[in-house]
């Protein structure tokens, strides 16, 4: 029988059906109009489409001070003779010139409105510049801050980097700071002192001595990048090389480690081969071959910067030496290497197109950890990672975030968002599906940006399942569903859900204990089972997979 309490529970639960979602379509009144210029995609911003940024700019270490420019070339996607880019408004914009004439601008927060003299034409492609200067803010917790992270290394030389997921690009250099629009390809050029180098993504294809004291690192992007990954890594740096045969061929791999740190490199060899073997068989091939990969030595402990992986966890395994999930599976390997490469395909290759489903690429990512696991130590490995790591999950708020703010949704977006994809691979029953799945979303979405209903919609096309409700619930409602159990007077069961999604279903694994359970849909109705029992704590439920409560009557 049901407690007074339990009753408690399930109304408060049946009174917050449909709440949330209104929650969601109102928090816009929440924010600011700072957050909106940064957030939402007005027509001064999808009226041109970025195709090509020469980002050109020198840093002061002294000073922390950093001076250059930036080259917008874009398409026109209709006629227009304004449009917006931003840079955070501590920084001056020192000009804007359009075909080499200086142009009117206005600014408001931290977004920039440029006048042309004339229309822009729809389908033209054309250019402006946008110089600037200033003294960038600094972060003082990257990479969860953002910013430029000044920092020196034992010896005392300068070591600096750049983080800024979140708080966005625009926090150091003038770019359309919205995940919505990659630019197609990028060259990357930056003047630092003599005895430190610079390392930014893609492939050094020039070094440049600019005077006696100051020397530039042209990088070049070939493949479509996302604003946050733009990075600068400055350093006294020492350059190791290899290649790994991968499933397109040679892959070229890159170390840029510190002098001091230059005899602890196998450990990252071993990490880097063993990461690029799992995940290449999970989600296809390394999606930037172009480019190629390096792990670049941070002081902040990681970032996914996209051909060029911020690695700070101090060459040994885990987190910082630690296992989130208290299995033990998580100190076999280094977390930073694998969790951070592991964006190269889910939120490098795939992007979410609003800070909103930054969703998609945390719990793909985290569900990586275990896969990696599963690849080297087996699948019942993997699954014990998973559970162990729900002592984390705080069901504080939905992992996805309101659109058009530039605000994500709760930090559950990692290890119930893991959680979340476990139950999907547990649904679908079907190990060779799975990974089929998986390695479809990243040739389907290929260097794409993406929203929620576009990983929903082809999850559930390739399933063969109708996922829809699970999506809602866990991704969109911060409580988990409750599986209600009751035996009949002829011993039978009916179970049903208890969700804050109407008309929630969701197939589990059930059956009578010590005997294989059985998968069986499960809507918000109570509907009998094929299922009889003597006694109803003869009922076992694979809670250990799937992420849910239960009340047993």
């Amino acid at each position: 029988m049901k407690t007074i309490l339990q009753y408690a529970f399930i109304a408060f639960l049946m009174s917050t059906i449909g709440t949330t979602h209104a929650q969601l379509m109102k928090a816009k009144d929440l924010f600011s109009k700072a957050d909106s210029l940064r957030g939402t995609l007005t027509p001064l911003r999808t009226c041109y489409d970025m195709q090509y940024y020469h980002l050109d700019v020198k840093v002061d270490i002294d000073n922390r001070f950093i001076a250059g420019n930036n080259r917008f070339q874009f398409q026109a996607v209709e006629d227009f003779d304004k449009l917006q880019f931003d840079l955070f408004e501590n920084l001056s914009v020192d000009k804007v010139t359009y075909h080499g004439l200086p142009v009117n601008f206005s600014r408001s927060y931290n977004a920039v409105f440029v006048e042309f003299p004339q229309t822009i034409k729809k389908g033209v492609i054309d250019s402006f510049v946008v110089y600037y200067s200033g003294t960038p803010i600094a972060a003082t917790r990257a990479p969860w801050d953002g910013g430029f992270d000044w920092k020196k290394d034992k010896n005392g030389k300068p070591w600096i980097a750049t983080a800024c997921q979140g708080l966005g690009a625009s926090v150091w250099w003038p770019n359309k700071d919205h995940q919505s629009d990659e630019v197609d390809s990028m060259l990357i050029s930056v003047a630092v002192p003599n005895g430190v180098i610079n390392v930014s993504n893609g492939r050094l294809i020039k070094t440049e001595k600019m005077d006696p004291h100051y020397t530039k690192y042209h990088w070049k992007v070939t493949n479509p990048i996302n604003n946050y990954n733009v990075a600068l890594n400055i350093g006294d740096y020492v350059h190791t090389h290899e290649n790994y045969q991968g499933e397109k061929g040679p892959l070229t791999v890159d170390y840029y480690v510190l002098r001091e740190n230059q005899d602890r490199i196998n450990h990252l060899k071993k990490n880097a081969k063993e990461t690029l073997d799992a995940f290449e068989h999970w989600f296809g091939p390394y999606p930037f071959y172009e480019d190629g990969y390096k792990l670049v030595e941070t002081a902040h402990l990681g970032m996914e910067h996209q051909s060029a992986v911020a690695y700070g966890n101090k060459y040994q395994n885990g987190y910082l030496g630690r296992d989130g999930s208290g299995t033990g599976w998580g100190l076999k390997w280094d977390f930073i290497v694998v969790h951070e490469s592991g964006h190269e395909w889910f939120g490098n290759n795939i992007t979410s197109n609003d800070l909103a489903d930054m969703w998609i690429h945390e719990s793909f990512t985290n569900y990586s950890e275990a896969l990696f696991i599963d690849y080297h130590y087996g699948k019942e490995a993997s699954q014990a990672y998973v559970h162990g790591n729900r002592q984390g999950i705080l069901n504080d708020k939905p992992i996805q975030g309101p659109y058009g703010v530039n605000k994500e949704g709760s930090g559950d977006m990692y290890v119930k968002g893991g959680v979340l994809h476990n139950m999907l691979r547990t649904i679908i029953d079907d190990d060779k599906k799975w990974r089929s799945i998986l390695r479809g979303l990243n040739e389907k979405f290929y260097h794409k940006t993406v929203d929620y209903s576009d990983i929903v919609q082809y999850v559930n096309i390739q399933s063969g399942f109708d996922l829809s409700s699970v999506f809602e619930q866990y991704v969109q409602r911060k409580s988990i569903p409750i599986l209600e159990i009751k035996r009949q007077k002829d011993g039978q069961i009916a179970c049903r859900w208890i969700a804050e999604t109407n008309n929630f279903q969701m197939p589990i694994h059930l059956g009578k204990t010590g005997e294989q359970k059985t998968r069986y849909l499960v809507t918000s109705t109570f509907q009998t089972l094929p299922i009889r029992v003597d006694e109803i704590s003869d009922v076992a439920v694979d809670t250990f997979n799937y992420y849910i409560g239960t009340l047993v009557q």
